[in-house]
Parts: C-alpha cells; structure tokens; sequence
C-alpha cells in the first residue's frame, strides 16, 4: 500500500533552536501511518482491543536532510513492505512543501513485530494488518 498525508509543523514539534525535534520525525511519521491505516478501514479504537495484538517498533533509522521549522507544509508518504508472517517495515519520506515545489526533507524506517502480550512471543499479523500490507 502507498499512502499520503499532508500536514503543517506545529511549535510543538520544534526544540529550542525552532526546527523540528529530531525525535518529532517518528511522531510525525507514527501519525501518518495511523492515517493510513484509517484510511484503509481499520478501526483503531478498537484494533488492538480486537486481536489480542500489540505491533512494537523493533527498529527505526532516519536520515534528515533539511531543518523543518513551524508553518511549513508537509507530505509524508507511507510504504509499507511485509518482512514475514508477523513483521513488516515502513518506509517514510518527509517532503517540504514550497508552492509547487517539493523538497525531501527526510528518510525514516521503521521496522514492526507483532507480538502476543501474554505468551510474550510473535505472532503472525493481525489479518486486517495482512491485508492492509498486501494491498497495493
């Protein structure tokens, strides 16, 4: 599945020098991938509550390349890639919006695995996860 979400910087997701935290990139992209999985039908009120499931980040690496500051639009795209029957990883790219023109901005992976809390052990994904992952 490709997806994108448009959003703006708040202060809130900036340090004291007025770009964004380092760390706010993964809330950002975290935000943009709840988007698509709303996007794509799942309820996520009650997703976790449903399947007994909980999808931890296991990995997360990211490259910036230009400061973002508060006012500045954004385009976050989603790619998701399955890695196995309970893993997959998430490929974002963070565009600055300037008119017409977009710059990227940044890179971010993240790789999840889902896990049963009470076996504390993997678990194959949920299969609205499945089939949000295989959906093209």
């Amino acid at each position: 599945m490709s997806f994108s979400h448009t959003r703006t910087v708040r202060f809130a997701d900036t340090d004291a020098a007025g770009v964004v935290f380092f760390a706010n990139y993964l809330a950002i992209c975290h935000e943009a991938y709840e988007e698509s999985l709303a996007a794509a039908g799942i309820e996520l009120q009650t997703f976790f509550q449903n399947t007994g499931v909980v999808i931890p980040i296991s990995k997360s690496e990211a490259d910036y390349l230009r400061p973002l500051r508060p006012g500045d639009k954004l385009r976050i795209t989603v790619a998701p890639t399955p890695l196995s029957e309970n893993s997959f990883a998430i490929r974002y790219e963070i565009f600055k919006q300037q008119g017409t023109i977009e710059k990227l901005a940044a890179r971010v992976r993240t790789e999840h695995v889902a896990t049963s809390p009470a076996k504390r052990e993997r678990v194959p994904l949920p299969p609205a996860l499945a089939t949000w992952l295989a959906t093209p």
